[in-house]
């Protein structure tokens, strides 16, 4: 009897092993790349990727070689390219001025393999985020007026007068065409893969987003998301031929309106807390909406003495928009919780804003959702992220944290964003990090946001330096 037992203890034991051995390695992996060891990182990766290990290892190799590869990608520079970006501003800047910046994060920086390597965007990011910095590029350079700040606050005041002149936003209607393009780059995928894709699609958003029309796509074979799916795509496959570049497009019509909401403290009804929409809406999503013991306690702090929920929504956006400013961020995918990042660093762009107040907010009992998609004002399009909050008795009210406060002494042109939305909006997003239909295999370039589109082929993940994306915008109507 006892010899029977050997072989399979044996094996019990060789499994447990191998089982130990695999996971020693991978706190190896973590370590290195935490640390910002990325060559032995990656060496390490490749000598376990030999051993052909399981699945779910497989898949943490994966992302965190992916992470790595995108960081770089980020911090591109070095020491003598920011010295170089910041010359016609600080022809004398010393290695004091220099280091202060950069341990202030003001000055983006990190040791990848134990040099320093700067954000892309650091120097651009120093002069909005450095009072020092930001008199020097003035004084050089001049002043400078946002023509999109000042569109937006012309707008939103000729919509707050027809709304005070009785005239219904339901009326003020948009039309837009797009012509959304994806093209991957020639031969960076072996000529006769087929290349998966799925691209950002509009997807109806009561009352505010309608009417929305499909018109051409090129492949006779695409498939398009139902509008029940929260991160909406129209999925197309093509096989690539060699020296040809393969291209994905779409074009569509659609109908926005902007909604203004004149919130008084009688409108808003106490929360049904035990209803689903609140639970839902109020709860914790980990890894970036997180009510860790810092939100928790800036939250209280925030809205401490204050009883309704618009007053508490009014004072957590004030609050960001005097203390996080707007700053080009990072890729999403390589963070590991956006609200933890934003309050070390004091600030982020408009998704990173938009993800503390989401978690502030939530945080206080107030339940509110993610939006995104592209802005489409003339003066700027580009990609963009807000929010919705939910008010008993009212419904869901729009706010765009990271459109601010506006330069005016009306306070309904100045606090418009805190309950209100232009018509200059493309929704493709009512949540994050959702599932496309049909599912992707690989870690996505962008797991939490959607709005570039996403690229694979067997080999595994096409990242966005492999492609590019283009969105042209025509102006059907510009509401009444």
């Amino acid at each position: 009897m006892a010899k029977t037992l050997i072989f399979p203890v044996i094996l019990l034991l060789l499994f447990f092993g191998f089982f130990s051995g695999w996971q020693n390695s991978k706190e190896k992996v973590k370590r290195h790349f935490l640390e910002g060891n990325f060559s032995k990182a990656e060496q390490l990766i490749n000598e376990m990727m030999k051993e052909n290990p399981d699945i779910e290892t497989k898949k943490e190799l994966e992302i965190i070689g992916a992470k790595m590869y995108r960081i770089r990608r980020d911090f591109s520079k070095n020491e003598a390219d920011i010295r170089k970006e910041l010359l016609p501003y600080f022809p004398e800047l010393s290695d004091e001025q220099l280091r202060a910046w950069e341990e202030s994060d003001k000055l983006e920086m990190r040791k990848i393999d134990g040099e320093s390597k700067y954000f892309r965007n650091a120097v651009p990011n120093l002069f909005r985020l450095d009072k020092k910095a930001a008199e020097a590029k003035e004084k050089k350079d001049g002043r400078t007026i946002d023509p999109l700040k000042e569109f937006c606050r012309k707008h939103t005041s000729e919509l707050i007068k027809k709304v005070e002149n009785g005239m219904s936003l339901k009326d003020e209607i948009y039309e837009y065409q797009i012509d959304f393009t994806i093209t991957l780059k020639p031969d960076v995928i072996p000529a006769g893969e087929t290349v998966k894709c799925w691209m950002p699609s509009p997807r109806e958003s009561l009352p505010r987003q309608k009417n929305i029309e499909l018109l051409e796509v090129n492949s006779n074979n695409y498939f398009l998301a139902s509008n029940e799916d929260l991160q909406r795509s129209i999925f197309i496959e093509k096989t690539t031929k060699a020296g040809e570049p393969t291209v994905f497009n779409y074009s569509a019509r659609f109908e926005t309106r902007p909604q203004y909401f004149q919130l008084k403290n009688r409108d808003v009804k106490p929360y049904d807390k035990n209803s689903e929409l609140y639970r839902k809406y109020t709860a914790e999503r980990l890894p970036h909406v997180v009510f860790s013991e810092e939100v928790k306690q800036l939250s209280a702090e925030i809205t401490e003495g204050i009883d309704h929920p618009n007053e508490k929504v009014k004072a957590i956006y004030y609050w960001i928009d005097k203390n996080i400013p707007w700053a080009s961020a990072l890729e999403y995918s390589t963070f590991e919780c956006i609200p933890e990042y934003v309050l070390k660093r004091r600030y982020g762009d408009c998704g990173m804003q938009t993800l503390l107040f989401m978690s502030l907010t939530r945080s206080a009992g107030i339940p509110c959702k993610w939006q995104s998609g592209w802005m489409l004002h003339p003066e700027e399009v580009n990609l963009h992220d807000w929010c919705e909050v939910y008010y008993e008795g009212v419904g869901w009210v729009p706010l765009d944290q990271s459109f601010g406060l506006q330069n005016s002494e009306n306070k309904k042109v100045k606090e418009f964003y805190i309950t209100g939305i232009d018509g200059y909006r493309l929704v493709i997003n009512d949540d994050f990090s959702r599932e496309f239909h049909p599912p992707k295999d690989f870690f996505r370039s962008e797991p939490i946001d959607f709005q570039r589109g996403e690229l694979e082929w067997s080999g595994g993940n096409i990242y966005f330096d492999k492609w590019n994306y283009d969105m042209d915008v025509t102006y059907l109507k510009k509401g009444e």
